[in-house]
């Protein structure tokens, strides 16, 4: 009997789906990784299980990264498995080509990327059959059973999808193209002098870089004014109140400082002050009511926003705990959502997940908010509003809120993220807050002048969904002295304030991820910004993982809440600029993409012509990589304060050296310099200004061998008295210059070796302080494994080694001490091949941590 496969993206839809059409077709029987009937077999992904590669011959390694071997365009893409998803590929390909499955059923996310992890799934499996076996689309925004079922009865057709389908795998396929020809080219330029300079690019990740640059280039130049205000203390019968003095005529203009209360004068701000000191004035005001809707529902980005706001969670840290709510405990719903709306179906389900939280079910600190969720319920709050349901405003997948599951056994940080979701969820169905707000006006004639000068009040009347955050109505009087109409009233005191002009705040990951999710608005072509209205740069699936992998690169680092783009930021942008390939660094080029990927999935363009144009590009930034000579990339350089300590003139910034300038600055100077990036890591402006004033900084972390090993050390700046110049020099202490020494030429003939090297198989030994390959050492290694006898304190035994090598996991290791908290903890170590490094795996707890989702860090080597 013929069966139909149905293929979901998650386990919890493919359940969902079984549910739904149990009523229709019969019980289903559970397998391991399927559930079947006599008419389907239902079965899920877990997000992508196959990811798009080059061909082999395409396939150039790290250490072959040179322009010799770009541009990198093949004719077509291969699949590979994803490591950690490859049992589940291999259940799904075997139901896939089971002969009683004659059809299948794409049940993915409705979007662009559900329907690339299916198009990619059914590629694997069917290989040069694809088609033998038709496909029908199931389009849900809706996961209610009966939603689910209409679906069912109304399949979309394989011609239906064919626009998004092109569109999906040219997104794919465009980004990798443009992030491996972006970054071998620039990292092929940035290593010509010899060493490995790697400088990633893509197409998301890097106009997200630039924006930080952008701002941190305005702080950088931005001169600090001296201004003034002037504010005044008003005595009137009911008491005294403040106001401030202001310009009632002015205008902006292009001045973005200028403000209707600041005085640029001292002087000015002191004769208004004495002016109207002791003066009558007289008061005009206008009050009127205000009402404030509750937010809206959080979806990925606005949630981790407010999580970095509130507790200082990082956007990755955000995205692990609601994904633990989500599929460890089932009380939150799909997270990685770009939605702030529910489906219009979802009415009734609101009101059942408010008597859930309005039960006796959740923990003590959510107690207080059942009696919310009880008035919102008997007042009738929860209706069909296209504010909270509304089916256009939703695309793979709705708002996140709280399941029907109650609660348990939360940790203290995922209480924390559940209550804001169960905060916000009941809020959007209160009526709006109510104030009061009134503007005063007193206006002091003084020296036959007018000064005006201004009061704001808000008085909170009503709290409408304030009162689900705890607020109340304020008093009658609240925060403003009343004035009776016609009463007069007296500059008792003024008070002048001197202050300056501030540079634009830092971004931190709020801020940050709020600049990726609007970029659209900083587009000037109305198609490019109306395509990328509602997307922004990334996804809210993926905003963390590009800030995390910026800071990974060393191209911006964490200073307190705040993220600060490095040195090789600075360069990168430089080098793109310099070499005319800045739309890599513009929100345009995802506005340009997006545009044409809409007109695709619409059959007005041609997967072949888009792809044409992203490897005409492709092509473009290597040309001008290889065109230019990395002395004249024109860029915007620092002039350093520190002297030239060989001839005293002026040293000045060029695009991969500090060089001297001579005594006017203009001039080919005596021929000191040193170089931007010695050892692989970029010199700060401000490192530059202590090596060159103390002729020695450190120890430094950051610097990578020319096998790519990380290591520390200092730099000294001597001067060679024969040669009569100066040069740098590392300074790594007596016990790692001795092992760096030792590592010219090795021979491993006389030690027993501990076991294969899990990336190329030969022998691992003992050498200086770390377990290495024998193939990594030397000036001709070709192989760079290597792992540290000693780990964040914790000794490492050869025994231990053997272990990792032959089982891939050491035993419980209980001696590491983290570098954060100084805390001892215990942990496994494995060889983690994605990585090719070692890492740490946590001991499963059942309270916090699944034995399957146990955590991965790095281990340093």
């Amino acid at each position: 009997m013929s069966k139909s496969l149905v293929i979901a993206e998650k386990p919890s839809v493919a359940q969902d789906i079984v549910r739904a059409l149990t009523p229709m077709c019969g019980k289903f029987e559970k397998h391991d990784d399927h559930f079947e009937n006599d008419r389907y077999v239902v079965t899920s992904a877990v997000g992508h299980l196959v990811e798009i590669k080059a061909p082999e011959e395409f396939d150039v390694k790290r250490g072959k990264w040179s322009f010799a071997n770009l541009p990198v365009v093949p004719p077509h893409f291969d699949l590979a498995p994803i490591d950690k998803a490859k049992s589940r590929l291999s259940a799904v390909v075997k139901l896939i080509k089971r002969k009683d499955i004659t059809d299948l059923v794409n049940a993915c996310d409705a979007g662009r990327e559900g329907e690339l992890i299916f198009r990619l799934i059914e590629q694997y499996a069917l290989g040069s059959k694809v088609g033998t076996k038709p496909v029908q689309r199931l389009w849900l925004q809706s996961m209610t059973p009966q939603a689910i079922r209409d679906g069912f009865g109304k399949l979309r057709s394989e011609a239906d999808m064919r626009g998004l389908a092109d569109a999906a795998r040219s997104r794919s396929e465009a980004d990798w193209l443009i992030g491996i020809n972006g970054t071998r080219a620039m990292t092929a330029f940035n290593s010509r002098d010899g060493g490995f300079f790697l400088t990633t690019v893509g197409r998301v990740q890097t106009p997200t870089l630039s924006i930080m640059v952008e701002r941190e280039e305005k702080i950088r130049k931005h001169v600090a004014r001296d201004y003034w205000e002037v504010r005044a203390d008003f005595g009137a019968d009911a008491g005294v109140y403040e106001g401030k003095w202001f310009d009632p005529k002015f205008k902006k203009d292009d001045d973005a400082e200028r403000r209707s209360d600041r005085l640029w004068n001292a002087d000015e701000a002191k004769a208004i002050a004495d002016a109207v000191r002791g003066q009558s004035g007289t008061v005009r005001e206008e009050a009127k009511p205000s009402t404030q809707a509750s937010p809206l529902l959080y979806d990925l980005t606005t949630l981790q926003r407010e999580a970095n706001s509130r507790f200082g969670f990082s956007a990755k840290t955000t995205l692990s705990i609601a994904q633990a709510l989500y599929e460890k405990h089932k009380v939150l719903t799909y997270p990685r959502t770009d939605a702030r709306a529910l489906p219009e179906d979802y009415v009734a389900v609101a009101k059942q997940t408010l008597d859930m939280i309005a039960s006796e079910d959740l923990p003590g600190p959510l107690q207080d908010l059942a009696t919310h969720a009880r008035k919102a319920l008997k007042e009738g709050y929860v209706k069909p509003t296209k504010r909270i349901f509304d089916n256009s405003k939703i695309s793979d997948h709705f708002a996140i809120i709280p399941t029907l599951q109650a609660p348990k056994s939360l940790t203290e940080i995922e209480a924390k993220l559940y209550d804001l979701v169960v905060k916000r969820f009941i809020a959007v169905f209160y009526p709006s807050a109510e104030f009061m707000v009134t503007t005063r006006i007193t206006q002091v004639t003084a020296a036959g002048k007018e000064h005006q000068f201004q009061t704001n009040g808000k008085v909170l009347v009503n709290p409408g969904w304030l009162a689900v955050y705890g607020k109340e109505a304020a008093g009658e009087d609240a925060n403003l002295v009343a004035v009776k109409p016609g009463e007069i009233v007296t500059a008792d005191e003024l008070k002048i304030a001197a202050l300056r002009t501030k540079p634009p705040a830092r971004y931190n990951e709020s801020t940050l991820l709020s600049a990726m999710e609007g970029a659209g608005k900083l587009i000037d072509d109305e198609e490019f910004k109306a395509a990328m209205q509602e997307k922004g740069l990334g996804t809210p699936a993926t905003r963390a993982a590009i800030i995390e992998g910026l800071i990974l690169e060393k191209y911006i680092l964490r200073d307190g809440r705040d993220l600060v783009p490095t040195a090789k930021a600075f360069q990168l942008m430089t080098l793109l600029r310099g070499l005319a390939v800045e739309d890599l660094t513009k929100p345009e080029l995802t506005g340009q993409w997006e545009h044409q990927l809409n007109q695709m999935e619409k059959g007005q363009l041609s997967r072949a012509d888009f792809m044409q144009g992203i490897a005409d590009m492709a092509r473009r930034v290597v040309t001008k990589a290889k065109e230019y000579d990395r002395d004249t990339i024109p860029g915007d350089y620092a002039t350093l304060a520190a002297p030239c300590p060989n001839c005293g003139g002026v040293v000045k910034e060029n695009y991969r050296r500090f060089a001297c300038t001579g005594a006017d600055g203009h001039s080919a100077g005596c021929g000191f310099s040193i170089g931007k990036i010695p050892g692989g890591r970029s010199f700060e402006l401000h490192e530059a200004e202590v090596f060159l004033t103390d002729h020695r900084i450190g120890p430094l972390e950051g610097f990578r061998s020319k096998a790519g090993w990380p290591f520390t050390a200092e730099l000294k700046l001597v001067r060679d008295e024969e040669a009569g110049n100066w040069k740098l020099e590392f300074d790594f202490g007596d016990d790692a210059k001795k092992e760096a020494e030792e590592s010219e030429a090795v021979d491993f003939s006389e030690q027993t070796s501990l076991g294969r090297c899990p990336k190329c198989g030969s022998a691992v030994h003992e050498h200086g302080t770390n377990y290495v390959c024998e193939h990594a050492v030397g000036t001709a290694a070709t192989c760079d494994f290597k792992t540290g006898k000693v780990i964040l304190q914790q000794p490492v035994t050869p025994e231990q080694v053997t272990l990792l090598l032959t089982t891939g996991k050491t035993a419980l290791l209980d001696g590491f001490v983290s570098n954060k908290t100084k805390r001892k903890f215990k942990a496994f170590l494995v060889y983690d091949k994605k990585e090719g490094k070692v890492v740490f795996e946590f001991e499963p707890r059942a309270a916090k941590v699944p034995a399957k989702k146990a955590a991965a860090k790095k281990a340093p080597a």
